[in-house]
Order: structure tokens, then C-alpha cells, then sequence
């Protein structure tokens, strides 16, 4: 069964089974209380950021928030879908589960390297070494996923085509 895996099909998934749940939990916090989530560890740079750097009123961090809580489930739908995909044995070995893969690793890139620059800005250390973390798991994903290509189908050999007429084919013409 484990033949036919490459080595980013692994990486992809052992990033979905951290990713998967731990941004799930801190989005449905974000959703159900949106100010209270936003002040947790994993999203308090951004929080600090939205009200000392750009002076938010409560309801626009509550919108940040959202949005906030939004883009990390999307890279969680992008992670699941990737999973799915995954299952397939022929779409695992031609590789058309990258592309969920590659989305999810773009976003979530993004995600991790802005809410990496505002704990930076605000000072604070445990977010950004969370987030630094983050994002270098990512990044080393998406190494892989570039250098590593799907393997190719065995090319057919050809069979020469038989002679024309005209041309005959004798034991001196070589």
C-alpha cells in the first residue's frame, strides 16, 4: 500500500494533521467569541497589532477577527480537500492532489508570515516563534511540493513503421 507514496504526499499530510485541528480550535474560537478568541496565544500579535498599531474600534476588530478566522479555515478546507484527494490511489500518483496542497500552503504562508511581522512589531515572542514555526513548516512543504515531481508514465516503445513499397529492403543496403 505504501509503494506508491512520494515523499510530499507524506509531508502534505503529516502538515494536514497539525494544521487541521489546531487552526480549526482557533477559528471556531474566533467565531464563537470573536474578541475573547482573538486575545488566545495563537492570535494575540494580531490582536495586539489591530488596536495599538492601527487604533481599531471594537467593531472592526471584531470584523479583523472574522476575517481572520475565515482564512484559517480555508486553509483548513484546502488541507481536508488535499486529504481527500489523497485517498485516491491514481490521483496520489499523478499528483493532482498538489494543487489543493499548493493553495493551502500559500495561504496559510501568508497568514503565518503577516501574523509573524505583527508579533514582531508589537513584542511579542511566544506568538512569533509560533508563527516563525509555522511558517517554516510551510515553506519546507512547499519546497518539496516544487522539487518533487509526480512520477511519469512509462513511455511506450516505438515500433518502426513497416517499409513502403518502393523501398525494398536488401542485405547489402544497410
Amino acid at each position: 500500500m505504501f509503494r506508491n507514496w512520494r515523499i510530499g504526499s507524506v509531508n502534505g499530510a503529516l502538515l494536514a494533521a497539525y494544521f487541521i485541528p489546531a487552526w480549526t480550535l482557533v477559528a471556531f474560537n474566533i467565531m464563537v467569541a470573536p474578541v475573547h478568541g482573538l486575545y488566545e496565544r495563537p492570535s494575540v500579535a494580531v490582536a495586539l497589532f489591530l488596536s495599538d498599531q492601527l487604533q481599531m474600534s471594537g467593531i472592526g476588530t471584531v470584523r479583523a477577527a472574522w476575517l481572520l478566522a475565515l482564512g484559517r479555515l480555508t486553509v483548513v478546507a484546502f488541507f481536508a480537500i488535499y486529504l481527500a484527494l489523497l485517498v485516491i490511489p491514481r490521483t496520489r500518483k499523478s499528483g493532482g492532489s498538489d494543487e489543493a496542497l499548493g493553495i493551502a500552503l500559500a495561504i496559510g504562508s501568508l497568514i503565518s508570515f503577516a501574523s509573524m511581522m505583527m508579533a514582531s512589531k508589537v513584542g511579542e515572542m511566544a506568538a512569533l516563534r509560533l508563527h516563525a514555526t509555522e511558517l517554516l513548516l510551510l515553506l519546507g512543504a512547499a519546497i518539496v511540493l516544487v522539487i518533487e515531481r509526480p512520477a511519469m508514465a512509462p513511455q511506450t516503445a516505438e515500433v518502426p513503421a513497416p517499409l513502403a513499397l518502393e523501398q525494398a529492403e536488401l542485405l547489402h543496403n544497410s
